[in-house]
C-alpha cells in the first residue's frame, strides 16, 4: 500500500488541515484492502518511474513521452494486467490504450460551457482512473481531486502517475458520500455517478456541499423522456446494470437540483450514447453497450427501456443562502 499511501498523504497536502482528520477517519473506515490488491501492487511496483518524460493533456489522448529508450512490449504487457480500462484514450510511451469508453468526446462535449478551469480548485466524483483529472491540468486547473471507490482504477491512476511529470493530480479511494461538508471546490464534477445513487437528491446535496460560495457544478447522468414528474425507477436492471436507481427526465432533474438550492441551472448537452463511443476493445474485454441494447431495436435498452441518453446540466452555488 506505499505508493497509495504516499498519493493519500500527497493528496492532503493540498488540501486545508482543517478537513485532514475527516478524511483520514473515512479512509480507515471506509478503505479494505481488495482481493487482488497484492497483484496490483505488484504490477504498480514493476511499471517504471520516469523523472524525465513530458506530458500533454490537452490532446484528445493523455500523451506521455521519453527520449529514454523502453521496452514498450513489456509495459503494455504490465497495463494490460491493470485491464478493464474504462476511460480513456491513453498514449503512454509509445502503448496506445483504447479504453471502452472514448471519454474525449464527452469532454469535447462540455468543455466549452463551463467555466475556464484556470487556477481552479477542481473535485471529480467518480473519477474512475483520473482520465478527465489530466484533462482539467490541460485546462490550467490547479489541483484536480478525483474520488472514486474502484480500487482497480486507483491502481491504474497510479501506474499513469509513475508515467508522467509531477503534477496536482490525486485520487482518494472513497464515496462522495464519505467526504466532508468542503465548501471549498470552485468546480465540482459529478459524470456517471447520480443515477447510480439511491438517493438522488443525498447525491445533489453532497454536490452543493462541496462546493465554494459561487462555485459551479458540473452534473452529466443518464435521463429519459418526460416532464418534471418523469423519474423511471427501473424494477431490476437497466442496460444489465443492477445498480441504477432513478433515471429522471431533464424537467425533473433541473427540479431536483432547484430544490436542493442550486441556481442557474442549464441543460448545455444531450445526446444518445452510440455504439462508437462506449464499446468493446483490446483494452476492455467484457460486455459493453451493444451488449445492453435490445438486439431487434437499438433504441431500447435489453430490458425494453428507452436507450441511454445523456445530458449535461451547469449550475452555481449561491454567493449567500437563500
Amino acid at each position: 500500500m506505499g505508493l497509495i499511501e504516499s498519493g493519500i498523504t500527497a493528496a492532503l497536502e493540498h488540501l486545508p488541515s482543517r478537513f485532514h482528520d475527516d478524511i483520514r477517519s473515512a479512509l480507515d473506515l471506509h478503505f479494505k484492502p481488495h482481493g487482488d490488491s497484492a497483484n496490483w501492487e505488484k504490477v504498480l511496483s514493476e511499471i517504471p518511474c520516469f523523472d524525465d518524460s513530458t506530458a500533454c493533456f490537452t490532446a484528445d489522448a493523455v500523451h506521455v513521452s521519453t527520449h529514454r529508450q523502453i521496452d514498450t512490449d513489456l509495459l503494455e504487457q504490465q497495463l494490460k494486467q491493470l485491464m478493464p480500462w474504462r476511460k480513456g484514450p491513453w498514449h503512454l510511451l509509445g502503448v496506445d490504450i483504447d479504453a471502452e469508453w472514448r471519454s474525449h468526446w464527452k469532454w469535447q462535449r462540455l468543455n466549452t460551457h463551463i467555466t475556464p478551469l484556470q487556477q481552479r480548485r477542481v473535485l471529480d466524483i467518480g473519477c474512475g482512473n483520473g482520465y478527465y483529472l489530466f484533462r482539467m491540468l490541460g485546462e490550467g486547473a490547479r489541483l484536480a481531486l478525483g474520488v472514486d471507490p474502484a480500487q482497480l482504477f486507483l491502481y491504474q491512476f497510479l501506474g499513469v502517475q509513475k508515467l508522467v511529470p509531477s503534477n496536482n493530480a490525486f485520487v482518494l479511494p472513497l464515496q462522495s458520500a464519505n467526504l466532508p461538508p468542503f465548501n471549498y471546490f470552485d468546480t465540482v464534477f459529478s459524470m456517471g455517478v447520480l443515477y447510480h445513487r439511491r438517493s438522488p437528491m443525498d447525491h445533489l446535496a453532497e454536490l452543493f456541499s462541496f462546493l465554494r460560495p459561487g462555485g459551479e457544478l458540473v452534473l452529466e447522468t443518464l435521463v429519459v423522456p418526460g416532464d418534471e414528474r418523469t423519474s423511471l425507477v427501473p424494477p431490476d436492471r437497466y442496460a444489465k446494470m443492477v445498480n441504477v436507481w432513478f433515471l429522471p427526465g431533464i424537467p425533473a432533474l433541473e427540479l431536483w437540483m432547484q430544490r436542493i438550492g442550486f441556481i442557474n441551472v442549464r441543460v448545455v448537452d444531450t445526446c444518445l450514447t452510440t455504439t462508437e463511443e462506449q464499446r468493446k476493445t483490446a483494452w476492455m474485454t467484457f460486455e459493453s453497450l451493444n451488449d445492453f441494447l435490445h438486439p431487434e431495436d437499438p433504441t431500447r435498452t435489453i430490458e425494453g427501456f428507452p436507450a441511454p441518453e445523456r445530458a449535461i446540466l451547469i449550475a452555481k452555488k449561491p454567493l449567500r443562502p437563500g
